[in-house]
């Protein structure tokens, strides 16, 4: 297990009762159990109340968690019949975001997202989840397709950002990303969303302008990361609980805004403390997204997700 740096403290006490149990096994003899099983239920109070009201600042930690699910274990477990589809037909296969045809509750559909990889070989394979021009123009070929067949679009956003490299600047980052998110707006199938870690700007609009747009607990979805806030406007980028307070990014303060239409509970301790479970929650709300937006004729999809975004902000102005 990874601890957090304000998890330190649940560290020492889960650590030493692991080292008690460990002596046990060691030596048979030892009854050491019912200190263990104390040390336990200590832990968990603490874990409680850790998590209990966690700041914007520490909710950022938990959505980077290395050991939270990624995109690929959602698909994996989730799909069915998964055809991994490759490359923008234009210059390169993107592994930053990963998409193909695949079964969601034996239901044909599209399915893309963003994966940073689960170690250093895949991190670095995968960008850290930062995709390059090719990588939305890959997205955009996906949902041209699902368009074209009549099949619903799934994306889960998990990036820091879209990559800001030179060589993909001088492919037109910026003109992928907004076509992307035109695109979005124009398929006119279901398209549904989830932010299961970091939703970082236009890197993840790009494949989250949804119909309907779910997010975990505590994950966040923002114009910029609090680090990049807190150079701008403080030129200090130790300020990044200061932006991340003012940037409203957490779950909770963007379903008041109306960007969320809901929030994913997490297991107590986040999402890497229960990674079954919250995969299955976040399939569970992919139903039920997908379930709301049946029955609807292209056009009316296509209405529904403008409205959407045009009516952001209202709710919390009304409030």
């Amino acid at each position: 297990m990874n601890y957090l740096e304000f998890e330190k403290p649940l560290a020492e006490i889960e650590g030493k009762a692991e080292e008690l149990r460990a002596m046990a096994r060691a030596n048979p003899e030892m009854d050491v159990e019912r200190e263990a099983q104390a040390l336990d239920r200590k832990a968990e109070a603490l874990l409680r109340d850790l998590y209990k009201g966690l700041s914007a600042w520490r909710k950022c930690q938990v959505a980077r968690h290395p050991d939270r699910p990624h995109c690929r274990d959602y698909i994996e477990t989730l799909f069915t019949e998964f055809t991994p589809l490759a490359g923008d037909r234009n210059f390169a296969d993107d592994h930053a975001i990963m998409g193909g045809l695949a079964r969601f509750n034996d239901r044909p559909v599209v399915v893309i997202g963003q994966e940073k990889g689960h170690d250093t070989k895949s991190r670095i394979e995968r960008n850290f989840g930062m995709a390059r021009p090719e990588g939305y123009r890959k997205a955009i070929r996906l949902m041209d397709l699902a368009h074209r067949f009549g099949l619903p679009v799934i994306t889960l956003i998990d990036t820091p950002g879209a990559y800001p490299g030179k060589g993909a600047e001088e492919r037109g980052q910026s003109e992928a990303i907004a076509r992307s998110t035109q695109k979005c707006l124009e398929v006119a199938v279901p398209l549904v969303s989830v932010v299961i870690g970091e939703g970082g700007s236009g890197g993840a609009v790009a494949l989250a302008t949804a119909n309907r747009l779910a997010m975990l607990e505590h994950s966040v979805y923002s114009v910029i990361s609090p680090e990049g806030c807190a150079s701008i406007l403080w030129k200090d980028a130790e300020k990044m609980r200061e932006a991340a307070e003012a940037l409203r990014l957490t779950a909770q303060d963007l379903h008041k805004l109306g960007v969320a239409d809901r929030i994913i509970p997490e297991p107590l301790g986040g999402a890497q403390r229960g990674r079954e479970a919250t995969v299955e929650a976040v399939g569970k709300a992919i139903a039920a997204m997908l379930k709301e937006l049946d029955g609807k004729d292209g056009a009316a999809l296509v209405t529904d997700r403008r409205a959407k975004f045009l009516n952001i902000g209202a709710r919390g102005l009304a409030a």
